[in-house]
């Protein structure tokens, strides 16, 4: 046993070198019973990675000859990925728990966790590896030694892929009844020495277990009462539990596209110097350098450069360029995607998703996968808090959005619709702005469609939010135009009094008749008469609105701050 200082459950579920997941047979143990069940897995997680690592050749060549690496599958594959993830993923609940589980589910994603870092490590994983899986642990509240206090928190952890052993019900497949974490990690042993050891996790609905190179060091009941990992298979494939990459028809491909660009490479090395041959006459008769002229050779004798390869250049060529094209259509991202200029500068909202319908398909049939991968998430994340924080789910004014009607004030850890949650993946192409507006006012105009709906459905994330920043901003010009209402009137009642007339509406507020007794008793209040129906919907009473209304127009004084003497001195 080691005498290292071992990390809370959470840190130690996310310590995974990329590295290891070049040769994952090589670094992790395993017994016969899992090499027989996972060794095709991690030898295709093996291969995987090593092609989006670049190492595309099993053998190295001599010192000074060439060996190209044009790694196209890592570029189709962050492509993908950043097409997939790069706008983020915004999270929505159902009407009844909107007050309290969408700022529940922020806190957690943004706060707690990086969001964007944790959605790009999941892309990666499943788009490299085939497959993604995800632990959620809690980690809990603790001190460091400078005493700064760090409360507790939610972790979301994308694991290595080759480190994770599921183990599936024999007739469902989405159902997971063992989980094992499996990995290997340098620590300090007890005699002070640097070493390997091999850390497995065993996660049961039940029993959680910890073992170091084969011994016990923890068990503990299971408080969620379900294994909190999330598999997410990045393309299905019918009758297996196991996903694909996204680049995994294109690797025979790109090995092709390397070795024939390493051949022209050769080619084009060996024709730069000309290699002369001399008919008649011996080299030595032929002085060697730059700028010289022979002369006072036989009559016979020819002296000539070697010259070829350029005819079959082309051929070569043309084949690299229908591997890099075939590359491209079997992974679905067009030419202009990586850089080659369009025929036209000003394609269309329509032109550009004709260009990328085959990159639109793989990308429906991924967030399929994901975003039920991601509602699971969220599922378990809600099921933690449950257990060690159940004041989250109960609705706070200061940290929530406000109560409306029909919507719980307390979540119900036994009630389904707690840990029901809605995944939107916002609009990867840019939409055709004039189109989409005009058939977004026609369905308004015919009533086919809800303001939240057309928001919706011009790509707003957030359309509650931004209809109620619509509503605020009317209110406050609402506000704002009643202000201005009050000072033109005592503005007016301040020339009535100095002139003694009254102001005429229809002569544009000249001076009209003589004010009278009557006339000044008669004279219109500091409140305007009309109010917008904005403000009317605010349920403001009239002393905050006569507050507000005198605020917006005079402002507010504060005492001024004065420095004595002295101290100026």
């Amino acid at each position: 046993m080691s005498g290292i200082d071992f990390s809370p459950p959470s840190y130690r579920a996310a310590s995974s070198d990329l590295t290891i997941s070049i040769s994952p047979l090589g670094l992790v143990e395993l017994a016969d019973e899992e090499f027989e069940v996972h060794g095709p897995r991690l030898n295709r997680y093996s291969l995987n990675w090593a092609m989006y690592l670049g190492h595309h050749y099993s053998y190295r060549r001599q010192v000074g000859d060439a060996q190209l690496v044009l790694n196209y599958y890592r570029a189709f594959t962050d492509f993908i990925i950043n097409f997939t993830f790069g706008k983020g993923v915004n999270f929505r609940s159902p009407k009844e728990t909107e007050a309290i589980v969408p700022d529940l589910l922020e806190r957690v994603w943004e706060v707690d966790n990086n969001k964007a870092t944790i959605l790009w490590e999941m892309g990666q994983q499943g788009s490299v590896s085939g497959d993604c899986f995800i632990k959620v642990a809690y980690e809990e509240a603790w001190v460091d030694p400078s005493g700064m206090a760090h409360p507790g928190r939610v972790r979301i952890l994308p694991l290595n892929a080759a480190f994770c052993f599921p183990e599936f019900h024999p007739h469902d497949r989405e159902r997971l009844i063992r989980f094992k974490l499996k990995y290997r990690f340098w620590g300090t042993s007890l005699e002070g020495t640097r070493q390997v050891f091999t850390y497995t996790e065993i996660l049961t609905e039940d029993v959680i277990e910890e073992y170091i190179n084969d011994e016990l060091i923890d068990s503990r009941p299971n408080p969620l009462g379900t294994i909190p990992i999330v598999h997410i298979p990045n393309v299905r494939v019918s009758g297996s539990p196991w996903g694909l990459s996204d680049g995994h028809d294109i690797i025979n491909i790109n090995r092709t596209y390397n070795e024939t660009a390493t051949d022209i490479a050769d080619i084009v090395n060996y024709h730069a110097a000309p290699v002369t041959v001399i008919i008649g006459a011996k080299a030595s008769q032929l002085e060697k350098g730059a700028n010289k002229v022979w002369g006072g050779l036989p009559k016979d004798a020819k002296v000539e450069n070697l010259e070829g390869g350029s005819q079959g250049l082309k051929g070569a060529m043309d084949f690299l360029a229908m591997l890099k094209k075939s590359m491209h259509e079997m992974v679905g991202v067009p030419e202009t995607a990586l850089g080659q200029a369009q025929p036209i500068s000003n394609t269309s909202g329509v032109a550009l998703s004709i260009m990328f319908q085959p990159l639109m398909n793989r990308y429906h049939q991924k967030i399929i996968q994901y975003a039920r991968g991601l509602e699971m998430i969220n599922q378990l994340i809600i099921r933690s808090l449950a257990v060690k924080e159940p004041e989250m789910l109960i609705w706070d004014p200061t940290r929530n959005v406000k109560l409306k009607t029909g919507q719980v004030d307390r979540l119900d850890p036994n009630d389904p619709l707690t840990y029901q949650t809605y995944v939107h993946f916002p609009q990867p192409l840019p939409l055709d702005k004039l189109i989409a507006l005009n058939e977004v006012q026609s369905m308004l105009s015919l009533g086919l469609e809800s303001k939240e709906g057309a928001l919706r459905s011009l790509g707003e994330s957030f359309p509650s939010d931004k209809l109620n920043e619509i509503r605020q901003e009317l209110m406050d010009d609402a506000v704002a135009d009643g202000a201005l209402k009050l000072l033109q009137t005592q503005i007016e009642q301040e020339i009535a009094e100095l002139t003694g007339t009254m102001p005429n509406p229809e002569t544009g507020g000249k001076p009209g008749a003589p004010l009278t007794e009557g006339a000044m008793a008669g004279a219109p209040a500091l409140l305007p008469g009309t109010i917008d129906e904005a403000l009317m919907a605010a349920d403001m009473g009239e002393a905050d609105l006569r507050n507000k209304l005198v605020t917006e127009a005079y402002g507010t004084v504060l005492p001024q701050r004065r420095v004595p003497e002295e101290y100026e001195k």
